[in-house]
């Protein structure tokens, strides 16, 4: 474990009601450790917590967004394991990773900077939105180390791009150019390298005026409705409209309507 202290391991700023976390190993292409992956959880918790901030923004430094798990200091294959042991593992690691950024309830967008591997890919897929720079390459690794996926790759996956393709690229474990992850549907935008953090901020600003309560519920009846039936889903629909109309931002929207003017929405 490297004696360097956490919060220079995962970078953290809120600008304009945006909370922007950067993982930072460019040593390790940002192969996310234990501790990283607890402070990005209980980050992404905060934003959820705090009225203040309204998006968040998970991007990383270096030539890789996220090499996936680091694997120093996990048992070796001949090492002595407990049943329940790896279940345990995947369960309390990197499932609550994936689960924190799908559960937050302020929208989350992956700036995507480098190559994005195993679990990185994962966590921006699980992201609301996903803005890659052009050399990014995405790259479910886990079949070439003679793994199953997990940090819930099996379950992204056929939701954003169908059964098929996520088995093409489970199967095989081919690096997938940001230009074919973007016509797959895995990403929003490809942009030059050094458009990135700009067309991020644009993105992540232009969520953070919006009116946040109903873009958290938004969030949640999409999430939802991937598993869903249709009444089940209608009633979701039909209850959470009614929880927001109850919302200061849902008033100023009609209001505004009505008196011809941009709403100014303050996230409550």
């Amino acid at each position: 474990m490297s004696d360097t202290p956490l919060d220079s391991l995962v970078l953290h700023a809120t600008d304009n009601a945006v909370s922007w976390i950067t993982l930072n190993r460019p040593e390790a292409m940002n192969a996310v450790t234990w501790d990283q992956r607890e402070r990005v959880i209980s980050l992404l918790a905060d934003a959820s917590s705090d009225p203040d901030v309204r998006a968040v923004v998970i991007t990383a430094t270096g030539k890789g967004f996220c090499a996936g798990a680091d694997l120093r200091g996990a048992p070796s294959g001949d090492a002595e394991r407990v049943p329940g042991d790896v279940a345990r593992t995947i369960r309390l690691g990197a499932q609550r990773l994936i689960a924190a950024v799908l559960d937050c309830e302020k929208p989350v967008i992956a700036a995507v900077n480098g190559t994005a591997a195993g679990i990185g890919a994962h966590l921006a897929f699980a992201c609301d939105l996903v803005v890659a720079a052009e050399q990014v390459r995405f790259i479910e690794v886990f079949v070439r180390r003679g793994l199953v996926p997990d940090g819930g790759g099996a379950y992204l996956l056929p939701r954003l791009i169908g059964p098929q393709r996520a088995k093409e690229l489970m199967f095989f474990g081919d690096s997938v150019p940001a230009a074919d992850a973007e016509r797959l549907g895995l990403v929003n935008r490809v942009v030059p390298a050094d458009e990135l953090e700009k067309t991020a901020r644009a993105w992540a600003e232009r969520l953070a005026a919006g009116p946040t309560r109903a873009i958290a519920m938004t969030k949640q009846l999409v999430n939802a409705s991937l598993q869903s039936d249709r009444a089940t889903a209608f009633a979701a629909e039909a209850a959470a409209q009614e929880i927001n109309m109850t919302t200061k931002d849902a008033n100023e929207g009609v209001t505004s309507f009505v008196e011809r003017r941009s709403p100014s929405y303050e996230g409550r």
